[in-house]
This record gives structure tokens, sequence and C-alpha cells, in this order.
């Protein structure tokens, strides 16, 4: 997708499709006043969409997110933050797990599951990004000595 979609175009694209997803589930739901959910979504989606095209055109650090060219620093930047949120999730699933238990209310799965789906989703974050495996040294005791750059 990322190949026939130009970078300025990405975010505003997603936050349409998952407007129009939300929507749908809003129209399936029904109900009295579906519609006016609807119309309020549509209006939601379609200006942050439209920020986000107008940001990804400036040549700052928000325009470089928006637009998705972000340099390495902004990266880091992002994924700090998302550390944080991911942190901050998993205290307040916590909080949630134990005032339901404390309660003895029916209540209390929707704070399990988010708090496996986080154990899992770090668990499976270590697995893929974790360190890989590091090979011998230059002067590793391999039966050969590492020779010098200079001596070649």
């Amino acid at each position: 997708m990322r190949g026939f979609i130009r970078p300025r175009w990405r975010k505003p694209a997603w936050t349409v499709a998952a407007g129009t997803v939300f929507a749908a589930a809003w129209i399936i739901h029904g109900g009295r006043d579906w519609w006016l959910f609807v119309a309020l979504i549509a209006v939601a989606t379609v200006t942050r969409a439209f920020t986000f095209y107008m940001w990804a055109g400036e040549d700052d650090d928000i325009g470089a997110l928006a637009g998705s060219r972000a340099d390495e620093r902004q990266k880091l930047i992002s994924l700090r933050s998302r550390a944080l949120a991911c942190n901050l999730v998993a205290i307040a699933a916590f909080i949630g797990l134990t005032a339901a238990v404390a309660l003895a209310a029916a209540w209390w799965w929707p704070f399990a599951v988010i708090l496996i789906v986080t154990g899992v989703g770090y668990l499976f974050g270590l697995s893929t990004y974790g360190v890989a495996r590091e090979g011998t040294g230059d002067d590793a005791d391999t039966g050969y000595q590492a020779s010098s750059p200079a001596s070649r």
C-alpha cells in the first residue's frame, strides 16, 4: 500500500478508512438517532483528514510526521510516546481489574483482556525487535589472528 499512496496522503487515507469503519459500525448498530452519530463521525473524519493533509504540506516537525517523512529523531520520539501510552494503558487496566475484583463485579474481564493483549504484545515485541545474536569479535579465540587494516 505504501507504494501507490503518496506520503502526504497516507495519514488522511488511514483516517478516512478508520472513520468509515466506525461510521459503518453505527449504521449496523442502528437504534434511535444513529444518523446523528454517523454525521458527527463523518464531520470529524473529514476535518481530521483535511488537517493531516494540510499539516503534511508544512516544512516542520509536525509536517514531517503528518507527511510520513519523519527522520530518526522524530521516529524515536514517536516510539517513546507509544511506549508511554502502552504503559499508561497497562496501569489503567490493572487499576480497573483490581477495582472490579475488589467490588466482585462482573465487568472485570475487559480489563483482563486488555492486560493480556498488552503483555502478549510486549513479549511479541521483545521476540521481534530483541537483541540479535552477536558474532565473534575481531580478536576472539577463533584460531586465527585478526589482521590489521594497516598491514594490508
